[in-house]
């Protein structure tokens, strides 16, 4: 297990792509729901899109928009069940049912799908309400869905960059919750578990801790770990009253791993306890000083430094995870706004060695342009969704380090901050779902010869 992603670090230095992992040129390819161009494939490949925003779900209530992470689990005679983030800000209202949202007011939530291999909706419907800025989570071996809210909003705190009243929430907000695929979710956070700007949940079967990533996009993020009370494998579901911790990098308190790192970097790690996770504020602290709480008693005890971490996923006893502007400036590029100044950085921490390596630092926008979520396929690389500007696609890469455009989004009109979000492969492997987070937003199911190249 120490060989995977060995040659990432060479390909990074190399400056490109490796040739091998292509399926070769995308090219425009029609939605079988409608017929209009959504997507750029390479030949071979077909997609339909389902439940857009605004579409009623089979229960007769209106889909949200702003599409996010979602996993896929298997369903009954070949189906595929997703359970789907969307991240919605702002005291707008609960979407589905108010009597089962956790805040009445919030607009973020899950919904909940069983769809075949093709992308037709069988059923569908609200699964979580009333939370907010569900961005990514992950999935769970027991067959649940962890949600992570971005943002620690709520009547206690100041109001956030969208100007949102937060004096029209009832709740706080910044926790995971669970949602179980086959029940409503029960809408409980796990407190314990932190509120800060969540992202994404990874879950390690072997010691039951679930790593989960932040996305704090003004300031210096961390990567922490939920020590549950009691191993969910055996209980089947995530209590509360666990521990929360934040890695540090052993020997180099406050080591800033969002800057360029030489290539294959790798760290040996420590963790600190974080002694306040769901920290109580009074005199409504600003947003900024508040979304900062829970990192800063890591960061005063020497916690590592990362920027914007996102997607996460457990491959094999290894957790891999993007930190989206990490790096470097390249030559010709020009540096994003927020915290970290790179194109992105793919990080991998080996349970069983406890090292955090570098398996990928992107050259340049060209390359790899801002990854956010993640996810492996079958033959054990990883799929990347880029949040990026100047086109949006979706990239590869292998366990070799070579990377490779698989899809490119067509230009959303009137949304040019239209990205890909939320890939996940279906059980089998044979088809790749995926969202669009656009203000609108709608998810794709993708089919093809697989085997033809590096997925």
């Amino acid at each position: 297990m120490a060989g995977p992603f060995t040659g990432a670090a060479s390909a990074a230095v190399n400056g490109g792509p490796r040739p091998g992992a292509d399926y070769g040129p995308l090219k425009p390819v029609q939605d079988l729901r409608d017929g209009q161009v959504r997507l750029h494939l390479p030949d071979g490949f077909g997609y339909r899109s389902f439940n857009p925003a605004g579409e009623a779900f089979t229960d007769g209530s209106p889909t949200p928009g702003r599409h996010d992470g979602m996993a896929a689990f298997r369903g009954p005679r070949g189906t595929t069940i997703l359970v789907r983030n969307h991240e919605v800000n702002g005291p707008v209202g609960a979407f589905g049912d108010l009597s089962t949202a956790y805040d009445p007011a919030a607009g973020g939530g899950t919904a909940t799908l069983q769809v075949t291999r093709d992308g037709q909706v069988l059923h569908s419907g609200p699964s979580l309400n009333g939370t907010q800025m569900n961005c990514s989570g992950g999935p769970m071996p027991w067959g649940s869905w962890v949600t992570c809210e971005e943002t620690v909003n709520g009547p206690d705190v100041g109001n956030d960059f969208s100007g949102g009243d937060n004096t029209k929430l009832r709740e706080k907000h910044g926790y995971i919750f669970e949602v179980p695929i086959d029940a409503a979710a029960s809408a409980r956070p796990i407190r314990s578990a932190g509120r800060f700007a969540h992202e994404s949940a990874a879950f390690d079967p072997l010691s039951g801790a679930i790593y989960l990533t932040e996305d704090n996009f003004a300031f210096a993020s961390g990567f922490y770990r939920y020590l549950p009370p009691s191993n969910p494998l055996k209980s089947g579901r995530i209590d509360d009253g666990g521990r929360l911790q934040m890695l540090a990098v052993r020997g180099a308190p406050n080591k800033d791993l969002s800057a360029g790192q030489p290539a294959g970097a790798s760290y040996d790690v420590t963790w600190v306890d974080i002694d306040d996770p769901d920290p109580a504020f009074s005199g409504t602290p600003s947003n900024e000083v508040a979304i900062q709480a829970v990192g800063k008693q890591g960061r005063d005890q020497g916690a590592a430094l990362f920027s914007r971490l996102e997607g996460a996923v457990h491959h094999h006893g290894v957790i891999y995870f993007v930190s989206t502007q990490g790096g470097a400036t390249a030559t010709g590029d020009t540096p994003p706004s927020g915290f970290g100044k790179g194109r992105g950085q793919v990080w991998a921490y080996e349970t069983w060695s406890k090292r955090l390596r570098l398996v990928y630092e992107s050259p340049g926008s060209m390359v790899l342009d801002l990854p956010d979520n993640i996810t492996t396929s079958p033959k054990g690389a990883l799929v990347l969704c880029e949040d990026g500007g100047d086109g949006n696609y979706l990239r590869g890469l292998t366990r070799r380090g070579e990377i490779f455009d698989f899809a490119r989004l067509e230009p959303v009109a009137g949304d040019s901050g239209a990205e890909f979000a939320g890939s996940t492969f279906g059980p089998g492997g044979r088809t790749l779902y995926v969202n669009i987070q656009s203000g609108k937003g709608l998810s794709f199911a993708i089919w093809g010869p697989w085997h033809r190249g590096g997925f």
